[in-house]
C-alpha cells in the first residue's frame, strides 16, 4: 500500500442496488460531495456469471461482469476518513465468501467500522416524515443511536449483502451498523431520495462530517411532491370508479422491435457540458447523475461517470 492509499481510522460505507435506490443514491451523493477518488477495483469474477450478451448493429459481444469499486475521502479535520464500496450487483450465490473477500481488502486499509444503507418499505405516505431504523453488531455501536432520530430495529431480518456483510463484520469483532431509510412500499421500484437524505443526515451526524445536503433535499422535495400528486390522482380515479364514472384509458404499446431513437443533439450537448463541469468540480457529479437518471441513460454512461472519481495521475 502506497502512502497515498493510507487512510486514518476509516469507516466503510457499502452500497448496492436496492429498493428506492436508497443506498446507491446516498453512496453516490457522498462520493460527489466529498470529492472522493477511486482507490481500488476488485475482481469478483468467481462470484458472478454472465447473464446476457450485448447486441449492437446485429453484432453480438459478451456482456460485462458487474464491477466492484472502492472510493475514498480523507477528513481534513483529522476525523474518520470515509470509504465507499460501490457494487453494481449482488451475487446470486456465495454471499458469505464475497463479503469475506471484501472485508479482507478493506481491513487492509485499516477500516474500523462498517456501514450499510438500505430501504425500509412501510405504509408511509410520500409526504410524511421519513424515519430511519437502525441495527448494529454490538451494544456500543447501538448506543450511538441514543438521543438521535433513529428507531432501533428490535427484530426481523436484513436481507442480502446489507445484512451478511455486517454479520461477518460482527464475527471479526468489527463494529457494524445498518441504517434503513423509510419509504412507501407502493413505490418500491421508484427512486425515493427522501429516504437517502434521512439516512445521510444520521450518518453524517455519527461521523461528524460536514456534508452539504441542499441538493439532495431539493430533489427529495420534488419527488415527494410528484408522488403525492400521483397518489391523489389515483385516489380520485378509484373514487370515480366506485361511483361508476371511471373512463377507459388507452395505453400506447411500443413494439419491442422498434428501436428507441437516439438522444437529440441538444441533450447530448447538455450531457457533455455536465461531464465537463463535473470534471472540474466533483460536487457537480450528482447533478450529472440526476440528469442521466432522468433520461434513463445512466447505464450507458456509468463507466465514464465513475471514471470521474479516479485518482489523478
Amino acid at each position: 500500500m502506497t502512502v497515498e492509499q493510507r487512510f486514518h481510522r476509516p469507516w466503510l460505507v457499502a452500497v448496492w442496488p436496492g429498493m428506492g435506490h436508497v443506498a446507491l443514491s446516498a453512496g453516490y451523493y457522498l462520493m460527489a460531495k466529498l470529492g472522493m477518488h477511486q482507490v481500488a477495483e476488485f475482481s469478483t469474477r468467481e462470484f458472478f456469471d454472465v447473464e446476457h450478451v450485448d447486441v449492437k448493429n446485429g453484432i453480438i459481444s459478451m456482456g460485462r461482469m458487474p464491477r466492484s469499486r472502492l472510493f475514498g475521502w480523507r477528513d481534513p479535520k483529522g476525523g474518520h476518513d470515509i470509504m465507499v464500496f460501490l457494487g453494481e450487483a449482488q451475487p446470486a450465490h456465495g454471499k458469505y465468501g464475497f463479503c469475506g473477500q471484501l472485508l479482507d481488502r478493506v481491513q487492509a486499509f485499516g477500516v474500523e467500522r462498517v456501514f450499510t444503507f438500505a430501504a425500509m418499505a412501510t405504509q408511509m405516505h410520500p409526504e410524511h416524515a421519513c424515519r430511519v431504523f437502525g441495527a448494529a453488531t454490538s451494544p456500543s455501536a447501538l448506543a450511538d443511536f441514543k438521543n438521535r432520530e433513529v428507531e432501533i430495529l428490535e427484530e426481523g431480518q436484513i436481507g442480502g449483502l446489507n445484512g451478511v456483510l455486517l454479520g461477518l463484520a460482527a464475527e471479526r469483532g468489527l463494529n457494524g451498523t445498518c441504517l434503513l431509510g423509510e419509504m412507501p412500499h407502493v413505490f418500491a421500484q421508484v427512486p425515493f431520495p427522501k429516504a437517502s437524505l434521512a439516512v445521510l443526515r444520521v450518518f453524517t451526524e455519527l461521523g461528524v462530517i460536514d456534508l452539504d445536503l441542499a441538493e439532495l433535499s431539493e430533489q427529495a422535495a420534488l419527488v415527494e411532491k410528484s408522488l403525492g400528486e400521483l397518489l391523489a390522482k389515483v385516489a380520485e380515479a378509484m373514487q370515480r370508479k366506485r361511483a361508476g364514472e371511471a373512463e377507459e384509458e388507452e395505453e400506447a404499446v411500443v413494439s419491442p422491435s422498434e428501436e428507441a431513437p437516439g438522444l437529440p443533439q441538444e441533450v447530448e450537448e447538455k450531457i457533455e457540458q455536465l461531464f465537463a463541469e463535473a470534471q472540474k468540480d466533483r460536487s457537480k457529479a450528482y447533478e450529472l447523475k440526476n440528469e442521466l437518471d432522468r433520461l434513463e441513460v445512466f447505464r450507458d454512461y456509468e463507466d465514464r461517470f465513475l471514471d470521474l472519481f479516479k485518482s489523478p495521475e
